[in-house]
């Protein structure tokens, strides 16, 4: 335990188990381990599994086990750790009755004691937890930022460092399996069709992000996208003290385009207020603040055309909102793995505001059906090629945007691959 934030072995004798050899799966490990546990790591791939513990210190520590699922993987375990993205019902045949299953997530939140702004919702989680991390530490405050961000939770309990306050972005894969995780500030952003290819049904879906509520208590608050309020008081509400978000906030951001960045922004100032940071600090902040990458990160202005990167425009609601935040003439690029949605809804808003569409890699059937007669649509194997055609069309005053709509693994190892070529698409231009 040393050299880390626990100062207990409340799991000592027992077994635990981890599903998964990722980043966060491995931290749960060290975590286990830390609390006492005979720790077993499962995961289907023997390869992937031996890269991350081959030859390593820390492979000894644990009971290696890989191949496809069967009981034996799972028998005596007394406590089962998923990472995100694993789907437990795929599991559960092989599971024991009685085995508990808890998220990485859930395993650190019990060991950690400073106060918690979780942020969940279908688009804009990342913007929104950058953007409260950017206000907190303008205001001097130690900020932990990490969740579905990219740093595990259980990686911070893992050091000696201190924040003052932590800041998670949450995915509902984490909150499926969380039974005791208290946020002093639960937010929920927006809520869409989406990971479906996940979760059993889009009530599934639902259930998991509302368990970002369901500890908290009058002490706490949750910051919730107003369109969802009728949504939450069929159900009987939350017991926290509920704001809801609107865009009508009036901080200045220069660097933040469309209306749903105005929600982003009320919902980080709401919840930064709760800790102690000031008004004048907070507008301070807003105004320097720039998107991570990949989220409309305008990144080439080149003849007069803008060169836009929304690559994490994953679904459909997230296309919709870039194109609402355009004050000029668009030439879309969108396709690839498609996950759900109604695209020909968007018939209206593409003839207002996109000149023409190329579309690149899968899904192209399910475009062409829902666009065709809208608006212009051409298909092209490679978003290059699809670039390519843009630009022998483009014009000055128009905007060249990368928006999906979709997830990128047909072509791409991730949306930041997607996102970065078509950076140096656009800077070679």
């Amino acid at each position: 335990m040393q050299g880390t934030k626990i100062t207990s072995t409340p799991l000592a004798g027992r077994r635990a188990g981890v599903l998964g050899s990722g980043r966060s799966g491995q931290a749960a490990a060290r975590v286990l381990h830390a609390m006492g546990a005979a720790v077993r790591v499962v995961d289907k791939d023997a390869a992937r599994l031996a890269s991350v513990y081959d030859g390593t210190k820390e492979g000894g520590l644990f009971e290696l086990v890989s191949g496809e699922h069967e009981p034996a993987q799972f028998a005596g375990l007394d406590l089962l750790v998923v990472s995100p993205g694993a789907r437990v019902r795929d599991i559960e045949p092989f599971l024991p009755a009685d085995l508990p299953v808890i998220s990485e997530l859930e395993l650190a939140s019990r060991q950690v004691q400073e106060p918690a702004i979780a942020i969940t919702g279908t688009n804009g989680k990342t913007t929104t937890a950058s953007l409260t991390d950017f206000m907190l530490r303008r205001a001097g405050k130690k900020v932990f930022l990490g969740g579905n961000i990219g740093t595990p939770l259980s990686e911070y309990l893992l050091t000696e460092d201190r924040a003052d306050v932590i800041v998670l972005e949450v995915s509902s894969f984490q909150l499926q399996h969380c039974e005791t995780f208290r946020p002093r500030v639960g937010v929920l952003l927006n809520f869409s069709p989406d990971h479906l290819d996940y979760h059993a049904s889009l009530e599934e879906y639902l259930e998991a992000k509302l368990k970002l509520f369901e500890n908290q208590t009058g002490e706490d608050v949750a910051l919730i996208d107003q369109t969802l309020r009728g949504e939450i008081e069929k159900r009987g509400g939350v017991a926290a003290r509920v704001e809801w978000l609107t865009t009508e906030i009036d901080f200045s951001t220069p660097h933040l385009l469309g209306a749903h960045n105005r929600q982003n922004l009320e919902a980080a100032w709401k919840a930064v207020r709760e800790m102690g940071v000031s008004e004048e600090d907070a507008r301070a902040a807003a105004y320097d603040f720039e998107p991570p990458p990949h989220r409309l990160q305008i990144v080439a202005n080149k003849r007069g055309i803008i060169f836009i990167d929304d690559s994490k425009a994953t679904t459909v609601d997230s296309l919709v909102a870039a194109l609402k935040a355009m004050d000029r003439p668009v030439r879309l690029l969108a396709g690839g793995k498609y996950k759900g949605g109604d695209l020909e809804a968007l018939r209206p808003l593409l003839a207002e505001k996109v000149r023409s569409v190329g579309l690149f890699g899968g899904a192209r059937e399910v475009f062409e059906k829902a666009w065709t007669g809208a608006v212009p649509v051409f298909w092209e194997e490679t978003m290059t090629k699809a670039f390519a055609r843009h630009m022998a069309e483009a014009e000055e005053g128009e905007a060249i945007l990368l928006s999906p709509a979709t997830a990128s693994f047909d072509q791409y190892k991730s949306y930041a691959e997607r996102g970065n070529e078509f950076r140096r698409l656009a800077e070679e231009a």
